[in-house]
């Protein structure tokens, strides 16, 4: 009277021992919250073992519940019937309209019961959700409607024995999670439930145990399955005896059967099951049996009529002491409306629009309806059939393999694919069921074909994005007009399919072109200055006019709007035109001009897209403006500080190169200056504000024209540094510099410098070796405590001077040692290809262009101004130098006239008007000295580009010029010297002072 059997219990077994029961008293127990659950406990070893098996559950589920602090709780366990399928049986704390949804639920859900009894695993879920539905049942549309959120779902595995477990859970008020002890707790309730039903050889529920989770703990009412699913009758079968009993007459429930087949025992009722159903329905039966467990059949009886009617029989097998079975228990009911039902489920599935397949174990087809034999091609006689052997499944590459990697994983699974035509899709989804698979199969082909549709749709404006995007990152970067062109050109012309492009800008009152792509240049200059903004007659100005794109599609669409430009547009060879005008702020500053090779309409995305550019392009291009603006001014005033132009000396040659760090208005605060001195010398200056800016640049300019008034008092580079000092050392000026600044005698070959922070000098010999002047330098200017120190070397006859800035030998990935070196290997190749004496400054700016091409990176990379100065030094050759004592006499006036006249005739100056000048200034000189000063007294007399007198003393006082009056005896000595010499001056030496002269000496060419 059954089949089928779910029983896992191998016989009856005595509950495991618990934990707890090992403990010796209450010393073991550390907290009052592990005695409380020790207590627990032990109450449940307390419940009797006659206690009714949902009693059982439910003392348990209480303690459980209030153990956690839970809002309710919940025992599912798996059916006698239905495989894959967990029934409630026993619930707490909770309203019926939460405990409905739960009712039945499928062991392969995902619900925590559900995946607790499946994977023997603790599970936790902090949202509370519906289970997943079962064939009839959709506990979603049973879900109550004002549910709290946030309630927590923890569900434990209670063990089986064998392969079917069943589930405790316990919910959980919104927030609350159940720590460790909670869990621990909750699987020693689960481990003694389990050892309980085990003893009681159900754990498989009863039909008593199935229904009470609907009827209640001790309802007398009959059980709501009986309600809902029609009447039934009790029967018991004494195994012993083979007698059938029941509660009732069987005709009350099953109409139509033989009323006296009860007493006919166990043949009589097997004599009326059906031929095809008695195999599976004795089978069942002896399994049941054999298991001492809990089963239920399906399967149709025969009535007196000769027609047939479907029952379902439950039943549960009890055992004797010694675990014997001794009688069958269970309940019959008509299940024919439930088989009808089924009937309308297999015409609706036959009828259903998507293909449905089932599938046993080993890939046979047992059913498909009408539309699945459309999709494979072939009528009803596939049933039996392997799948993989239909050819329109054997057809769609992988599929195979696919669906059988799938359902390895027990798990319901979809993907999408192609059909056999290649122009088809379907949506495949595989869902296990006990006895196989079920396919589903849905023609998704248009839905594809919309993605299709909306996936290019999205690829197109994610490509519009990132055009604009990158369009935009070149914009921001462009810092010239002809920056903003070539990223417009570079963005715009190859997504678009372009063959041209003009930027037009505004100039006064027409539009000359900024940049072109894709046009001659002979079109570039006819186009140029062309068409005015106000014009009408022509695209550009008409655009700008009304501020709105203008586009052209084709060269016949040209003439009809703007016939004036035929010609013109005729000569360009395109085809179509969009004018963007580019305005900002109201005002019009240009238009961009897209051009096609061939006729083209844009659509309206790329008109969009077009649009939204030239609102780019002419706040890039009014930026470009303001860039230039401020970089001419910034050339301008960077111009206005340096040396427009070194000075062409006999005693150097001089070439110097300036690189900023960068374009812009950012001018940099490096100088360098080369100052003509007194006694045919020479001061070489190099220096550094650090910084860039506006305020940098006026500090620079401001110490260049202290540097040039300073060196015209002949100051020593030492006390030079120090007035430099105290200049940037101002109260109220924050800033810092270095410098150095040397003087070169060529007299005597030797260079005098002190430096504040710059790096030393290079000299270069004529064999090509390369020394760094010796020098520790003092700190900058701004911050150094004087007094600075003068250094003295010989430089070499002929020999080559740099002074460079640090910024031409350091960077980010070079320091400042590693930077000398590799200057020093520069000059050692380059300066030998020099000639030893050039006539100009030509080669030795070649030299600077080839060395800071060579030390510096690209210029955008430069992160600080570099400044080289090159200097090739001349010696005056002793010819060209006479040097005299004379006594501290008067006559000494007279000595001087004669020793200036025998030189200069020495020299084979003949001009007698610069001898008698000569002769003239030499006496002042002397008689001035000998009234006013003291000796030693001597004369000197050097022949360079100009005709150079000193007469020196030991004194230091410094003669100046008065204003005299008509009577004064003296005082117009020193206004005779400055009218008659092109220079004079007075120069502090170590031992006294020079009074010197300078008058032009006429040469070949004057």
């Amino acid at each position: 009277m059954n089949a089928g059997s779910d029983a896992d219990n191998t016989g009856p077994s005595a509950p495991p021992a618990h934990p707890l029961h090992q403990q010796q008293g209450l010393r073991t127990i550390p907290t009052v919250r592990s005695l409380e659950r020790h207590l627990r406990m032990r109450l449940l070893d307390a419940v009797d073992e006659d206690r009714r098996d949902v009693e059982v559950l439910l003392t348990a589920l209480q303690q459980a519940v209030a153990e956690v602090h839970g809002l309710g709780g919940m025992v599912h366990l798996p059916g006698g019937g239905m495989s894959g399928i967990l029934y409630l049986v026993a619930d707490s704390g909770l309203p019926e309209s939460m405990t409905r949804p739960w009712l039945i639920i499928p062991v392969r859900g995902t619900a925590p019961p559900s995946r607790a009894a499946r994977n023997d695993t603790v599970t936790w879920q902090p949202d509370l959700a519906p289970p997943d539905p079962v064939p009839g049942r959709d506990p979603a549309a049973l879900w109550p409607s004002r549910l709290p959120a946030g309630i927590g779902h923890l569900a434990v595995p209670i063990p089986g024995g064998g392969r079917r477990r069943g589930a405790l859970s316990v919910l959980f008020a919104p927030g609350a999670e159940p720590g460790t002890a909670d869990r621990a707790f909750l699987n020693e309730v689960a481990a003694w439930t389990s050892g309980r039903l085990r003893s009681s050889g159900i754990l498989n529920p009863s039909p008593t145990l199935l229904g009470a989770p609907e009827s209640g703990p001790g309802s007398r009412e009959a059980p709501r399955r009986d309600r809902e699913e029609g009447p039934s009758i009790t029967y018991t079968w004494n195994l012993r005896t083979g007698e059938l009993t029941s509660d009732r007459p069987i005709e009350e429930v099953l109409t139509g059967i033989d009323p006296e087949v009860m007493s006919g025992g166990i043949e009589a009722w097997a004599a009326l099951i059906h031929p095809d159903d008695l195999p599976g329905a004795v089978a069942g039966f002896d399994t049941g049996i054999q298991l001492r467990g809990g089963f239920r059949a399906e399967y149709r009886i025969r009535r007196q009529d000769g027609t047939y009617v479907w029952i379902e029989a439950r039943a549960r097998t009890i055992t004797d002491g010694d675990g014997t079975p001794v009688k069958v228990i269970g309940t019959l009911r008509d299940s024919s409306e439930t088989h009808a039902t089924a009937e309308l489920v297999g015409r609706a599935l036959r009828h259903m629009s998507d293909g449905f397949v089932s599938l046993d174990t080993d890939w046979r087809i047992g059913f498909l309806n009408q539309a699945a034999e459309r999709l494979f091609g072939a009528a009803g006689d596939v049933a039996g059939t392997l799948l993989w052997n239909v050819p329109a499944v054997r057809a769609v590459p992988g599929l195979e393999q696919r669906c059988r990697a799938m359902a390895a994983e027990s798990r319901p699974a979809e993907f999408d694919v192609p059909g056999p035509d290649g122009t088809s899709w379907y949506h495949v989804r595989l869902v296990p069921v006990p006895e196989g698979l079920t396919l589903y199969i849905t023609d998704t082909t248009e839905r594809h074909l919309r993605e299709a549709e909306r996936a290019a749709a999205e690829r197109a404006a994610a490509e519009r994005a990132a055009l604009v995007q990158r369009i935009t990152r070149e914009l921001a970067e462009a810092v010239t007009a002809q920056d903003v062109m070539a990223a417009v050109a570079d963005g715009v012309m190859t997504p678009l399919g372009a063959t041209g492009f003009i930027m037009l800008g505004v100039v006064g009152d027409r539009l000359t072109v900024v940049g072109s792509r894709g046009y001659s240049e002979r079109f570039t200059r006819l186009l140029d200055g062309r068409w005015t903004v106000r014009d009408t007659s022509n695209p550009a100005g008409d655009a700008l006019r009304t501020r709105t794109p203008l586009y052209i599609s084709s060269p016949e669409e040209f003439p009809k709007h703007y016939p004036e430009t035929e010609i013109l547009i005729r000569k360009s060879g395109k085809q179509a035109w969009a004018f963007l005008p580019l305005a900002v702020s109201g005002r019009g500053i240009g238009v961009a001009v897209i051009s096609f090779g061939r006729p083209q309409v844009l659509g309206d995305d790329e008109r969009t897209l077009l649009t939204a550019l030239s609102g780019l392009i002419a706040q890039a291009l009014e930026r470009a403006g303001l860039y230039d603006e401020a970089t001419t001014r910034a050339r301008t005033l960077q111009r206005s500080l340096l040396p427009q132009a070194l000075p062409k000396l006999p005693q150097v040659t001089t070439a110097a190169h300036y690189q900023p760090a960068k374009q812009g208005a950012d001018v940099g605060g490096d100088w360098y200056d080369v100052i003509p001195l007194s006694a045919a010398r020479v001061a070489l200056v190099i220096g550094d504000v650090m910084g860039h800016g506006m305020a940098e640049a006026a500090t620079m300019g401001g110490l260049r024209t202290a540097v040039r008034t300073l060196s015209e008092l002949e100051l020593p580079p030492d006390e030079i540094l120090s007035r430099l000092n105290d200049i940037v050392g101002e109260p109220g000026t924050d800033a810092f510099a270095t410098c150095l600044y040397s003087i070169y005698d060529p007299v005597t070959r030797r260079l005098s410098y002190a430096s504040a922070g710059q790096p030393p000098p290079a000299v270069v010999h004529p064999d090509g070796t390369v020394t760094f002047l010796s020098m520790t330098p003092d700190p900058p200017l701004g911050v150094a405590a004087p007094p600075f120190e003068t250094l003295e070397t010989l430089l070499p006859v002929d020999g080559l001077l740099a002074l460079y800035s640090d910024g031409l030998v350091e960077s980010k990935d070079r320091d400042v040692t590693t930077g000398m070196s590799r200057l020093a290997e520069l000059l050692t190749q380059s300066v030998n290809a020099l000639p030893t004496a050039p006539a100009d400054a030509s080669d030795l700016d070649a030299l600077c262009a080839t060395l800071t091409s060579a030390l510096l990176p690209a210029h955008g990379a430069l992160t600080d101004d570099a400044v080289l100065l090159l200097a090739r030094t001349h010696p005056l050759d002793a010819e060209n130098v006479a040097e005299w004592p004379l006594p501290e006499d008067p006559v000494a006036a007279g000595q001087a006239r004669d020793l200036v006249r025998a030189q200069l005739a020495h020299w084979d100056i003949v001009d007698e008007d610069l001898i008698m000048t000569t002769e003239l200034l030499v006496s002042e000189l002397v008689g001035n000295v000998i009234r006013h000063a003291c000796g030693p007294i001597r004369l000197r007399m050097l022949r360079s580009r100009t005709l150079i007198c000193e007469v020196s003393d030991a004194s230091l006082t410094t003669p100046h010029i008065r204003h005299t009056s008509a009577t004064d005896e003296g005082g117009r000595g020193l206004q005779l010297i400055s009218a008659l010499s092109q220079r004079w001056g007075t120069r502090h030496t170590r031992t006294g002072k020079s009074i010197w002269t300078e008058q032009p000496l006429l040469t070949a060419s004057d």
